[in-house]
């Protein structure tokens, strides 16, 4: 009941975050300015706190990551404003304001004050506009963090924990329901990286997440290649970062999902399998993810384990080019001209 209780909730959310994404007003942009922050702070903690200075030692680049890590909220209230087209000296402005809150509060914060601070470059005189803003914008950023960081609280991180609960219950199945999602939300509008971080996953659901991206990284590489998207820089590209061919994968939703899906699933059963951890959360990410699994693991476990994690996505590749070999794709040229 836990595990059916956690993956229903975790697709509510997803299917939340995907209705936002093409709904909502620039919610597109929105959501790509999320999965910017993620990497901006996340993804610096990820590499100096626990690579740096966990397994390294180097007491400094411990404090780097720490810092970063704990300006999710800040870089989130910033960045969306900035790609919204907010002045970005006022998009700052939001996004100090709500230092201290996490990436989803500052996500909602700086959303809101990209509609509400143009309003107040239009409407009020040139110069008194910043006053304006500074004693108008700022307290309503913060307020708008503060009251939905408890909603935040009392709901994805508790699905975030009702997921790590579930994973020591039955891990298998666990594996194959995480490792298959995250994969494929790592393809769709919504960063893996921000989901894993604002559910605060961590422990065996953070590693399925990590490795089963990582593997998704060969997979999509082969899939690619032997379906015919598009040219060797296609291939290449997909296969470091999936979301610098949304427009492809948009365009071919079924199999490059159901592909992403089965390679997850394998890879995730591998990692729950081997019971290994990772308490960094947000690294749902290929290099990052894989680096800072030797901080929490035995280094012959984690390569070893990493090695299966690329074979798996290698085969599910494979094995999505035979089962849509006759499937009507359009590729990179029918798309882009």
């Amino acid at each position: 009941m836990e595990i059916l209780k956690g993956t229903v909730l975790l697709l509510i959310v997803l299917a939340g975050f995907s209705l936002f994404s093409l709904k909502a007003p620039k919610g597109m942009k929105a959501m790509g300015a999320l999965a910017g922050a993620a990497t901006a702070s996340f993804l610096v903690e990820a590499f100096q706190y626990y690579v740096g200075g966990d397994l390294l030692g180097f007491a400094f680049l411990k404090d780097v990551g720490a810092a970063a890590g704990s300006m999710g909220g800040v870089a989130a209230a910033a960045l969306v404003p900035i790609a919204l087209g907010v002045n970005p000296t006022y998009a700052i402005l939001v996004g100090v304001s709500v230092a201290g809150y996490g990436i989803l509060p500052g996500f909602l914060a700086g959303y809101v004050l990209s509609f509400i601070v143009p309003q107040i470059e239009k409407r009020v005189p040139q110069g008194l506009d910043l006053i304006v803003t500074i004693c108008f914008a700022a307290p309503l950023s913060r307020a708008i963090a503060m009251y939905s960081s408890p909603l935040v609280n009392s709901t994805l991180l508790n699905i975030g924990g009702i997921l790590e609960s579930a994973s020591h219950a039955s891990p298998v199945l666990m594996g194959i329901i995480l490792g298959g999602i995250i994969t494929v939300v790592a393809t769709a509008p919504l960063s893996s990286m921000a989901l894993t971080a604002m559910l605060g996953l961590t422990g065996t659901p953070m590693a399925i997440g990590a490795l089963s991206v990582m593997g998704s990284s060969f997979m999509n590489g082969v899939f690619f290649h032997r379906m015919g998207f598009g040219d060797k820089k296609t291939t290449i590209a997909v296969a470091i970062e999936p979301l610098t061919q949304a427009d492809i994968i948009s365009a071919n939703p079924i199999p490059v999902y159901v592909t992403n899906f089965i390679g997850g699933a394998l890879a995730g059963t591998i990692v729950a399998l081997y019971g290994l951890v990772n308490q960094a959360t947000g690294t749902a990410t290929p290099i990052a993810g894989l680096m800072v699994m030797y901080g929490f693991n035995n280094p012959l476990v984690v390569t070893k384990v990493a090695l299966m994690c690329a074979a798996a996505g290698i085969f599910a590749g494979w094995l999505g080019s035979i089962i849509f070999k006759n499937y009507k794709i359009k590729t990179v040229y029918d798309i882009r001209g």
